[in-house]
């Protein structure tokens, strides 16, 4: 095997890697502020208010459930912004 056919074999799957890593079905509040480029504490804000479309799920650390985004949502926020909310 060649090193060009070793490298093109190499980046079709560092490319299906990302491809899996991107496509998420939940973010957590951090995964989502990092995506986005906001703070933390402003996306629990934001789901607070219900200017963002997030769940509450228990995570297994703590009796306190964590926010929960879904990719739909985070391809919502991206093309149309936040929600009006309460």
């Amino acid at each position: 095997m060649t090193l060009e056919n070793r490298l093109g074999r190499i980046e079709t799957l560092l490319a299906a890697l990302v491809e899996r890593q991107q496509a998420r079905d939940w973010y957590s509040v951090e995964e989502f502020a990092r995506a986005v480029g906001k703070a933390e504490f402003i996306i629990r804000e934001y789901c607070r208010l219900q200017r963002l479309n997030a769940t509450k799920r228990h995570s297994g650390r703590g009796a306190h459930a964590a926010w929960a985004i879904s990719h739909e949502e985070l391809q919502r926020y991206q093309r149309e912004g936040l929600l009006h909310g309460r």
